[in-house]
């Protein structure tokens, strides 16, 4: 796992935009996981600019959802469909053809993640994934406890989680879907690249439990600990409960060119 550190959230998301438009210009049709919240939106403001700007051609792209809440029609502002066919698939310039997600609003929740994780594999694979982390460690909405091999599944929000994300719902919990579709644990480590972004003090235990802690179901994102290529960027208040901060710093500072992000 490699931890850098950078000044601020504008920082991180210009320094991964630039790590995933080098990895479409090596491969046009490379198929992008992404995740939603408002961790990652400079990443998608970055890679949005880098394609206005003509630094990367993304028309070939693809992108797949990392996670849906269930119950939400296709349509509702705040499905995640909707969320990243706003923020990232419309101002990339792809279509909707692009897209790979899944379906939320099926009358056989269990046969639409079983469908999705065999979709992913029979498009060959995501490339690289990115990730937020919540305030209690989890990735995607694999809640703490969850299984470290895990598939695309349903799962229960815990109540902390729904209370974070009632900001999307006018500030209302009880809009908040009780239940939601998210890529497993193993699911996710499949990925051939995975990039976690966390910023904020509020994030700072998490992130401290998931890079420097054991290897635990009780903090999910810690299974990026197994993974062989697994970047997690931070800025300075979600480094600042790392005890080896300065290492990361120092191993960052002296990384030889030809190695990428």
């Amino acid at each position: 796992m490699e931890v850098v550190i950078v000044p601020d959230a504008k920082a991180g998301g210009e320094l991964i935009a630039e790590a995933m438009a080098a990895l479409v210009r090596g491969k046009p049709e490379a198929l992008l996981g992404v995740a939603t919240g408002s961790t990652p939106l400079p990443i998608y403001e970055a890679l949005t600019a880098k394609v206005r700007e003509g630094e990367v051609d993304a028309s070939r792209a693809r992108i797949c959802q990392l996670d849906e809440y269930v119950g939400l029609p296709a349509g509702h502002p705040e499905s995640y469909r909707s969320v990243v066919l706003r923020e990232v698939v419309e101002p990339l310039g792809l279509s909707e053809s692009a897209f790979m997600g899944p379906d939320g609003s099926a009358e056989d929740v269990q046969g639409a993640c079983e469908a999705y994780d065999r979709a992913l594999a029979e498009a060959g694979g995501v490339d690289l994934q990115l990730l937020g982390i919540g305030t209690d460690g989890h990735i995607g909405f694999n809640e703490p406890c969850s299984s470290l091999a895990s598939r695309t599944r349903i799962k229960t929000l815990t109540e902390q989680t729904r209370v974070d994300n009632a900001r999307f719902f006018e500030g209302d919990i009880a809009q908040v879907p009780h239940h939601v579709i998210t890529q497993g644990i193993g699911t996710i480590l499949e990925a051939r690249h995975l990039v976690l972004l966390a910023t904020g003090e509020g994030k700072a235990d998490a992130v401290a439990a998931t890079v420097e802690g054991p290897v635990a179901s009780v903090v999910p994102a810690s299974a990026l600990q197994l993974h062989p290529h697994a970047t997690v960027v931070v800025d300075e208040a979600a480094a600042s409960k790392l005890k080896l901060a300065d290492y990361f710093r120092h191993t960052y500072a002296n990384k030889p060119g030809w190695q990428g992000l």
